[in-house]
């Protein structure tokens, strides 16, 4: 044991927090908060549980297929990725097959044939993140295909680069937790606030004060209305008025309140005239001049189960006063997904509250931490990526599209496109096996590539996919300086505890890789990883000077643990700007105007992405044929006890499983309906996929909605494929929201559901990789 004279704390950060690390130089001996941290996650008090657990990878291994026949897709004689067993290796053997199958994929097939998208949030850290040390290496080797948007937002990501002025102007308007409470809005939050969102921000926290936000807010006289199924998706604080809406048609209610604004001319003519386009045609859409159908409360409550007279109410509520409207990440995430935000902003603009203080469009407020905050502009130094020498790409959710049909068209943002042959997938810091839909039709397509490289923490279910498996610190086994996304601090992240022997940093393994290659000159420009990090916080520091402020020498940093980063001088929001004066002061349209109707997106003459917002019907539904054999609609939003998969095998999110599973929320009538009880194991499943998760009853979710949350590791070693423990990625479906923006549709997702009967099959994902 430790004398206590060895024992110190130290400051560290993370994408959900800032905490204080004990450690005796070489162990993490506990975790707790920043006490200056007003309402701290506890996700990170389960990490350091996961960083002994069974799962740790402490060697490099490969695939017994690929050491015995080499490169070559998978299957017949060259074993399964997914199934074959592993044999450890040493350093020199991982890195020199590393290398090696890089320079023949590059030598044989170019550049384009290497696919280095490796989406995910791996860690926070302006020099260890992880995406950044990949995309830097494989730029440095001339160039990798490269993945597009996110599978957060990217139909939302689209949508507004062609209507509303880009995705960065639209967040920089976004209305402020401060100036809603101050103009005692009426917020319309379409798929709710959920709290646990904003436990999170990429690249991290410096202070959690979103929540606080809210209920201040709520406390100065804002009102809220959670337009969801869940009633848990928005804080029981804010007493808001919930209306449990059918998943997927929250566009026909937004098109409702729009059409009894107008009736009522209680819409905004000026604004709707001066900074928007199509103002004319699509008040004939609502109308029903142009279809036939009048877009009124009794239309859409037929589409949406709401009663019309609480639409109608709620359109009361809206007229003459400041309103935003907000839409979830998740509402996009679905089929035709622009149509949500687009629809929004439109409802906004029609309001009147558009680009004024506390109104307006909300995109995506609260699905972060900083959504809805004041957004920091400090510019915080990143390791350099080098020139891109491949311009080749896909939309992030179409990897599979990619791996099965190499050199086919595909439509994106206007565009004809070519999936390129991908022969080496080499991916670091994230999990398409748990962002990605249609796990079962993922893994057909894993079996492709000539390769697949991972840098992985755990034998997790990417490393279970893989060829060579390189085994990685984690954020607690390096030290780093962490700036979050629009997050107004600058964090000290101090090793608190040694690597296993084995375990190098995902910059050692490619410092070694581009060693072989002859390229280590370029990729470490000479530094070490310590003075890599102090260049960095160097250039950050005088980012700070340049604008007045003064930022600590480095050791004070990892002594104080968190600083508040100096800001630029405020700028006037792009649709505040707008209204002010849109001739001076366009946003990035063909127009300059806010686009009701976009003739640009109407001249790509998409059947699935009209020209203005519209309801269309998604292909699963409560609605739709497919519900007579599958009458429940899953939704698979971010989990309570982690960020996406991370850590599911550390103690907090293990605390929150059900009979050792994934646990599944499902309204107690419909369980009675199947003859499920609290806690029992349930089988999930439709044609894409099936798996167990443990039942909770709730009479806080509406019927015909379960909900099971994305990112349980998954574990697909039950009969016939079945995933054991809980990842709802085997029955979302893989396809995209529109051929416009190509984005994950998830949720739009019908199953059955039904108790299990006899002996359960066991959960294997937490141990060991499976060796020969």
């Amino acid at each position: 044991m430790p004398s206590p004279a060895m024992r110190r704390e130290v400051p560290t950060a993370s994408h959900f927090g800032t905490y204080l690390a004990e450690t005796d130089g070489t162990r993490i001996l506990g975790l707790r908060p920043d006490p200056a941290d007003p309402e701290p996650s506890p996700i990170g008090l389960g990490v350091p549980s996961s960083l002994t657990a069974p799962s740790r990878l402490t060697r490099p291994h490969v695939r017994r297929g690929y050491l015995e026949h080499g490169p070559g897709p998978a299957g017949g004689g060259r074993g399964v990725r997914g199934t074959d067993p592993y044999v450890p290796v040493d350093w020199d053997t991982a890195v020199e097959l590393t290398a090696s199958a890089l320079h023949d994929t590059i030598d044989r097939h170019g550049n384009s044939a290497v696919f280095g998208g490796s989406y995910g949030w791996g860690s926070a850290g302006r020099f260890h993140h992880p995406q950044s040390q990949i995309h830097r290496f494989l730029n440095l080797l001339g160039g990798y295909p490269r993945s597009v948007e996110s599978y957060s937002s990217a139909a939302m990501q689209v949508i507004l680069r062609r209507v509303g002025g880009g995705y960065g102007a639209a967040l920089a308007s976004n209305p402020t937790w401060r100036e809603i409470g101050e103009q005692r809005s009426l917020v319309l939050a379409f798929g709710g606030l959920p709290g646990r969102n904003t436990q999170v921000n990429g690249g991290g926290i410096g202070r959690h004060t979103n929540l606080a936000e809210q209920r201040a807010a709520r406390a100065r006289g804002a009102e809220f209305v959670s337009v969801s199924p869940l009633h848990t998706d928005i804080d029981d604080a804010l007493d808001a008025t919930r209306l449990p809406a059918r998943p997927g048609t929250d566009v026909a209610i937004m098109l409702a309140l729009a059409h009894e604004l107008v009736t009522a001319g209680a819409h905004d003519e000026d604004f709707l005239r001066r900074c928007t386009v199509g103002w004319d045609r699509f008040e004939s859409h609502l109308l029903g001049r142009d279809d036939g159908v009048p877009k009124t409360p009794r239309w859409a409550a037929a589409i949406s189960g709401l009663a019309a007279d609480d639409i109608a109410g709620l359109a009361r509520r809206m007229r003459g006063r400041r309103v935003v409207v907000t839409t979830a990440y998740s509402l996009q995430r679905a089929d035709h997904g622009e149509q949500a935000p687009w629809a929004a902003l439109t409802l906004a603009a029609v309001t009147g509250s558009l680009g004024r203080p506390g109104g307006g469009f909300g995109a995506a407020l609260g699905a972060m931490h900083q959504l809805g905050l004041v957004p920091s502009r400090f510019r915080a130094a990143a390791l350099p990526q080098g020139p891109r020498g491949v311009d080749t790409f896909i939309p992030v959710a179409r990897i599979a599209d990619m791996l099965l049909h190499p050199g086919e068209p595909f439509d994106y943002d206007g565009g004809r496109h070519t999936y390129p042959d991908t022969r080496l997938v080499y991916w670091v810091g994230g999990n398409p096996f748990h962002h990605h839909q249609d796990l079962n039709r993922l893994v057909r397509a894993w079996q492709r590539p000539d390769t697949v490289i991972v840098h992985e923490h755990f034998a997790n279910p990417l490393a279970r996919h893989a060829d060579i498996v390189l085994p990685a610190a984690t954020w607690l086994e390096r030290d780093d300086v962490a700036v979050g996304g629009a997050d107004p601090y600058v964090s000290a992240m101090v090793r608190a505890a040694r690597p296993p022997d084995g375990v190098r940093t995902d910059h050692a393994i490619l410092a070694a890789v581009a060693a072989r290659l002859g390229i280590a000159g370029e990729f470490t420009e000479g530094r070490s990883e310590q003075e890599w990090i102090e260049h960095l916080y160097r250039q950050i520091r005088d980012e700070a000077a340049g604008l007045g402020g003064e930022l600590p020498p480095l050791a004070e940093l990892r002594r104080i643990g968190t600083v508040a980063l100096p800001q630029p001088p405020p700028v006037p929001a792009p649709y505040s700007a707008l209204r002010d004066d849109p001739d001076a002061n366009p946003i990035a349209t063909p127009s300059g105007r806010i686009e009701i109707v976009s003739d640009t997106i109407g001249g790509f003459a998409l059947d699935d992405c009209p020209a203005h917002p519209t309801w269309l019907e998604p292909a699963e539904w409560l609605g739709s044929p497919a519900a007579a054999r599958f009458p429940l609609h899953l939704l698979s939003g971010q989990p309570d006890r982690r960020l996406h998969s991370q850590f599911d095998n550390g103690s907090h999110s293990q605390a929150g499983k059900v009979a050792g599973r994934e646990p599944v929320t499902i309204n107690p009538l419909d369980a009675a309906a199947r003859g499920i009880t609290d806690g029992a194991v349930v089988r999930i499943h439709n044609d894409r996929g099936a798996c167990l998760a443990g039942a909770v009853l709730s009479d806080r979710i509406r019927t015909g909605v379960v909900r099971l949350a994305t990112g349980a590791w998954y574990d697909p070693s039950g009969p016939d494929g079945l995933d054991v423990h809980g990842n709802a990625n085997v029955l979302t479906g893989d396809r995209g929201t529109s051929a416009l923006a190509q984005g994950p549709s998830a949720h739009s997702c019908l199953v059955e559901i039904e108790p299990v009967t006899g002996e359960v099959p066991p959960v294997t994902v937490f141990g060991p990789l499976p060796t020969a």
